[in-house]
């Protein structure tokens, strides 16, 4: 499935540094508090399409919002520590590949340049500069032959507890009519606020990954709300067979 193009005048001047750990940092924060109302907000959803009782759907939306914060933040950290532990490993195998066998090294890099159009003469001298200094080598050769950089793999404490507090917010956004209000005016409240706030989402997201305004949060309320249509009806025909 293709995105929307993206219109080379939206983007920031070719002076501007890429925004690799600010993202690192946005990241799981915008998409925490994406996860926690898309989610809640279907789970409250479906609880009221199955009763009326304002208890049961402050009981399911309350558990689902800590089990969800607890679950998003949890995963979030093991995934960015898992990339930490994997690039300390990738450094010191890499280290001791540069002991033990420098030439094979090297000619791995050259290869790597030739294919991309540099001469050997080019490649020769590129190799020589940055073997002149290990920790360059290291991280040059795990980042051209794995693939890991750790500029964009960020903290995994930040991370963990960045997803854990922004699904958490996200996901209380459908409870508080429910504990303001009730009966028809708490649901009305639970589904507008909530398709507000995935439209604010939408534009954060949509802000950064560079996208226009209004397609980051056109698509959030349509996926958003479709969510909360689907569980709704779902929770309507148990409601009615139970």
């Amino acid at each position: 499935m293709r995105t929307a193009a993206i219109d080379e005048r939206q983007l920031p001047p070719a002076s501007a540094a890429h925004e690799t750990r600010a993202n690192s940092v946005l990241r799981p924060i915008v998409f925490g508090a994406n996860d926690g109302l898309v989610s809640n907000l279907a789970l409250v959803m479906g609880v009221a399409g199955a009763t009326s009782d304002p208890a049961f759907i402050v009981l399911a939306g309350i558990a689902g919002l800590i089990a969800g914060a607890f679950s998003m933040g949890v995963g979030e950290y093991i995934s960015v520590q898992s990339q930490r532990e994997l690039l300390d490993y990738q450094i010191a195998f890499q280290r001791k590949q540069l002991r033990e066998a420098p030439e094979q090294e090297r000619a791995i890099l050259a290869g790597l340049y030739l294919e991309r159009g540099f001469s050997q003469d080019e490649a020769n001298r590129f190799c020589d500069a940055v073997f002149d200094e290990e920790d360059h080598a290291v991280r040059l050769l795990i980042f051209e032959e794995v693939g890991l950089d750790e500029r964009s793999i960020g903290s995994p404490l930040v991370a963990g507890g960045g997803s854990f507090v922004a699904f958490t917010l996200g996901a209380f956004v459908p409870l508080l009519p429910y504990l303001l209000l009730a009966g028809a005016p708490a649901f009305a409240g639970s589904l507008g606020l909530s398709l507000v706030a995935l439209a604010l989402l939408g534009t954060g997201i949509a802000i950064l990954t560079r996208r226009p305004i209004p397609y980051g949060a056109i698509r959030q309320v349509l996926l958003g709300g479709a969510a909360a249509a689907v569980t709704y009806g779902g929770g309507t025909l148990l409601g009615v067979n139970v």
